[in-house]
């Protein structure tokens, strides 16, 4: 299985009057993700996209979706929140052995401890810019997961 964590692009700032779960993303923030996607387009055909329920990420989502052609639901679950746990995602991800590509959106610090936890390597340090794309393949489900790292794709790369 292919697995694609999305990290939502730039979003609006944090007001007093409003959940930090509702702030969109920005004109910026949807045009950095936009350049990911069409970076690594031809490479890319998820069977299901989970994202975080915050604004932000389902954005990000829909945007990919868009992008990619891909036309099932964009299940939103709460293991993909900022600050849930890398176990969580990867309780969801393996009850589905039978896709092929998952595309994760989400946020930080979730997405740098989970490609650590998806590589079994828990002590590696990896920061997941927002509108960064990483590409982590896994072959076996049970168990602590054992992923190969095939690919990180920085904005400012994207962005060429």
């Amino acid at each position: 299985m292919q697995i694609h964590l999305l990290r939502h692009g730039t979003a609006e700032s944090a007001r007093p009057s409003r959940s930090d779960s509702e702030r969109k993303l920005t004109a910026a923030g949807r045009e950095e993700v936009r350049q990911a996607i069409e970076c690594v387009r031809p490479a890319i055909a998820p069977t299901l996209i989970l994202s975080s329920p915050y604004a932000r990420a389902v954005e990000t989502a829909q945007i990919a979706a868009e992008m990619l052609g891909y036309t099932g639901t964009i299940m939103r679950t709460e293991a993909l929140a900022p600050l849930a746990s890398p176990h969580l995602v990867w309780d969801e991800i393996r009850c589905r052995p039978d896709e092929s590509q998952i595309l994760l959106t989400g946020h930080e610090p979730l997405l740098s401890q989970l490609t650590a936890h998806l590589l079994n390597c828990p002590t590696l340090q990896v920061h997941v810019r927002k509108g960064t794309l990483v590409r982590i393949d896994i072959e076996r489900f049970s168990g602590k997961p054992c992923g190969v790292l095939k690919w990180v794709l920085p904005p400012d790369l994207s962005a060429r």
